[in-house]
Order: C-alpha cells, then sequence, then structure tokens
C-alpha cells in the first residue's frame, strides 16, 4: 500500500464516523451522535499527523479532509438539531428544524475559507468547525438526556445556529493549542483555558463539553481585545 493512501485512509474514517453520527442523529440518539463527531475528531487530528510524519500530502488529500470535515462536523451535528427541533415542529412551523442546515452551509465555507486562507498556521480566524461541532452535540446531547426544557427554548436553539454560522466565518482570532514552547509567558491563555476546563468537563457532566467550547470563544475574543 502507498505511503500516500495511508493518511487519506484515516480521513475516510472520519467521513464514516460523521455518517454514523448522522445515523445516530436521524434516531434520537444524540449522545451517540456525539460519541461518533468525536471519533471522527480523533481520525481528523491523525490523518494530518500521519501525513506530516510520513511526509505525504496531496490535493485530492487536502480536498478529501475538507469534504470529510463537512459531513463530521458540518451535516452531523445539523443533522442532530434537525432531529431535536423536530419534536417542536407541531408547535410552530413544520419548516422551522430545516433552519439547523444552515449551520452545515456556513460550516463548507468555513472550510473551503480555511483552505485558502495563509494566516491560520499558528492560529485560527473564526470558530474550528470541529469546536462547533462539539458545541451542539453535547449541548443537545445534554439538553435530551435530562430532559431538560423551558418555554421559547426552541427559539434560543435557532439564535444560537445563527451565531454559530457567524462565528464559524468570523474574523475573530482564535487560539490553538499549539505549543512551541513548555513555558508560562507567550502560553498564558492556553494554560489557562486548559486549567479552567478541568472543573467544567469534571462537573457539568455532557454540558462540561459545551461550557468548554463556549469559553474558548469567550476567551479567545477577549484575548483579541486585549491584545488591540
Amino acid at each position: 500500500m502507498k505511503l500516500l493512501n495511508i493518511p487519506n485512509i484515516i480521513t475516510c474514517l472520519n467521513l464514516i464516523s460523521g455518517c454514523i453520527a448522522t445515523y445516530w442523529a436521524f434516531l434520537g440518539d444524540y449522545r451517540m451522535a456525539l460519541l461518533f463527531i468525536v471519533i471522527g475528531a480523533v481520525f481528523d487530528f491523525f490523518d494530518g499527523m500521519v501525513a506530516r510524519l510520513l511526509h505525504v500530502s496531496s490535493p485530492i488529500g487536502k480536498e478529501l479532509d475538507s469534504l470529510a470535515d463537512d459531513i463530521t462536523f458540518g451535516f452531523a451535528p445539523s443533522a442532530i438539531i434537525f432531529s431535536y427541533l423536530s419534536q417542536f415542529s407541531i408547535l410552530h412551523s413544520q419548516l422551522m428544524p430545516f433552519l439547523a442546515f444552515i449551520l452545515a452551509a456556513f460550516s463548507a465555507l468555513r472550510l473551503a475559507k480555511f483552505n485558502l486562507d495563509e494566516r491560520q498556521a499558528l492560529g485560527f480566524i473564526g470558530l474550528p468547525t470541529p469546536a462547533n461541532a462539539l458545541f451542539w452535540g453535547a449541548l443537545i446531547g445534554g439538553l435530551h438526556g435530562k430532559q431538560i426544557y423551558f418555554e421559547g427554548m426552541e427559539w434560543y436553539i435557532i439564535v444560537g445556529i445563527f451565531i454559530s454560522s457567524y462565528l464559524l466565518i468570523s474574523e475573530i482570532p482564535m487560539f490553538a493549542l499549539k505549543f512551541k514552547t513548555w513555558g508560562w509567558k507567550g502560553n498564558e491563555i492556553k494554560y489557562i483555558f486548559l486549567l479552567t476546563c478541568i472543573p467544567m468537563l469534571l462537573f457539568l457532566g455532557i454540558f462540561g463539553l459545551a461550557a468548554v467550547i463556549a469559553w474558548y470563544v469567550i476567551l479567545s475574543a477577549v484575548n483579541t481585545y486585549m491584545l488591540n
């Protein structure tokens, strides 16, 4: 087997994970859907790492990676939101759940911009699609699992879709967890983020993952404001 094919196989496993996550989403098992989004994120991390270790890259690999990411981190979370909102559609319009797929479109746009943007070598411009997918998977999985509902909650979710769509293509710089050195200086925001994430994940359960992503966005925005 050619070494060039190994990263592409891993990327395809990411895509397959996204397809399985979508399957569970439409069945209403949002925690299983989240699990396969997480599995897809692991494959997404390793395909690039393996490509660098083997010193292989190709235009096909780059295009395949974007396609897989839009399935796993764009379409799958949209399917989760669609399935969840469908239970409210009788109360409102049956078209309401379809607003969820706006997120898939903006995720595709985000990925296309990322491929062409040379500014994102050490950080991100806009919210990364995996982070957005993990937020929605954890939020909906938590709400459904604990049977949490309050009046008008579905409209907050719809507003959240538009906020997420904006963040995906925004010009807000967001830090990446990449370390050139392990010292405190220059890595303050990263260490603060990692240390504060621990209690969120320990005490908030599945909601902790959604809280971590929201905290990441807030910290990135604050960091950008302070630097300016």
